[in-house]
């Protein structure tokens, strides 16, 4: 059985990787990061949407701002089909 993480990928999820500055609970002024990497789907990020929702439900810190890169790992050119097999003696 292949990894779910490949198979995601073959299925068009790149590697997300978001930098969230949020406020500490305590002390409004003052703005922590966190980083956070899944597999998602670019452009909507459902996964990354869904994390933080999660964070706005759970955790106590607001958010300040996410920035977000996204890497497609495995493109369209990478995998080619070969139709048959050339041997040389």
């Amino acid at each position: 059985m292949a990894d779910t993480d490949f198979m995601r990928q073959l299925a068009g999820y790149g590697l997300t990787t978001a930098t969230i500055l949020y406020r500490m609970p305590d002390h409004q002024s003052v703005l922590q990061s966190y980083i956070w990497q899944q597999y998602d789907l670019a452009p909507r990020f459902p996964v990354l949407h869904d994390f933080l929702a999660f964070w706005k439900r759970e955790l106590d810190g607001p958010l300040h701002s996410v920035t977000i890169a996204h890497s497609r790992l495995i493109r369209p050119a990478e995998i080619v089909s070969i139709n048959g097999v050339l041997t040389l003696h």
